[in-house]
């Protein structure tokens, strides 16, 4: 590699978003992709978005839990196999626009560049901390904007409620009232709107069981929910660690099986953190 463009490349590892999209247009040789790998990729923090998945974990009301079995055993076959049966929408996982609106878009039809994005992090913890049923609105949209500039189009951008704390105690999770209702935050329509029709975003995830806020839900159902499915874009639900990333400047990774006509799988999701 020449000189020229092993200076651009030193040059562009301050800012990975644009090394990703701009040196491989140029790329001589197979060593670029991997040179931006070894300097810019590799000495990164990768922070896990994603819960491991068993019996037993949070999960929406209308579901069944998830079983699993054994298969073959090491000591009878010298190998372990495990048969898991648990509903597409179990623990960290995308909801693909087909999970509401037949026509659309399922998990094997979502192209595989929309699997790493910039990664947007709205932190509205502490407005949680004093009304559970919060919901972020276009005002923390312009918070996060006067602070860190315009939302990159084609953004992946999440919901920081640091309600994935509560993991580990269920019943914290639900956080239900003495009459049954569950209480925990979401996201307004207006706000939904503003980021998919104004900044062009790509998808969104959270921590909670639902895109909608668990009392809003009483008065306009999954409006929330329903209105991302019906852009053809997809979520992510029940993301964990957003607490240990930034609001700006990290990619996400979303990966998830292509099962033909899915319409939602348990996902890995990871950030890149500079």
């Amino acid at each position: 590699m020449d000189k020229r463009k092993r200076k651009l490349i030193t040059f562009l590892c301050t800012g990975l978003l644009v090394v990703i999209f701009l040196v491989p247009d140029h790329a001589q040789g197979k060593g670029d992709l991997w040179e931006v790998y070894q300097r810019c990729i590799r000495p990164k923090e990768f922070i896990d978005l994603t819960y491991s998945f068993s019996p037993g974990i949070p999960h929406w009301s209308g579901f069944p839990d998830m079983k699993v079995s054994i298969v073959h055993t090491y000591q009878k076959d010298g190998f372990l196999t495990q048969n898991f049966t648990h509903v597409g929408q179990y623990g960290t996982h995308v909801d693909a626009p087909a999970h509401f609106y037949k026509g659309l878009r399922t998990l094997d039809e979502i192209s595989v560049k929309e699997m790493i994005m910039p990664l947007v992090v709205i932190n509205v913890s502490e407005k949680v901390k004093v009304n559970h049923d919060y919901e972020l609105s276009i005002d923390d949209i312009r918070a996060w904007e006067t602070k860190n500039g315009i939302i990159p189009e084609g953004a992946f951008v999440a919901m920081r409620s640091d309600w994935s704390k509560r993991w580990l105690h269920v019943d914290s999770f639900y956080n239900k009232d003495e009459k049954g209702q569950p209480h925990y935050p979401g996201w307004s329509l207006e706000a939904l709107k503003f980021l998919f029709e104004k900044r062009k975003i790509n998808a969104i995830g959270h921590e909670t069981l639902d895109t909608d806020a668990a009392v809003s839900q009483l008065k306009s159902g999954f409006a929330g929910e329903s209105y991302v499915l019906k852009t053809n874009h997809f979520q992510i639900e029940l993301l964990a660690n957003l607490y240990k990333v930034p609001d700006s400047g990290a990619l996400v990774v979303v990966a998830f099986p292509k099962p033909k006509g899915g319409s939602g799988f348990p996902a890995r999701v990871f950030a890149i953190v500079p």
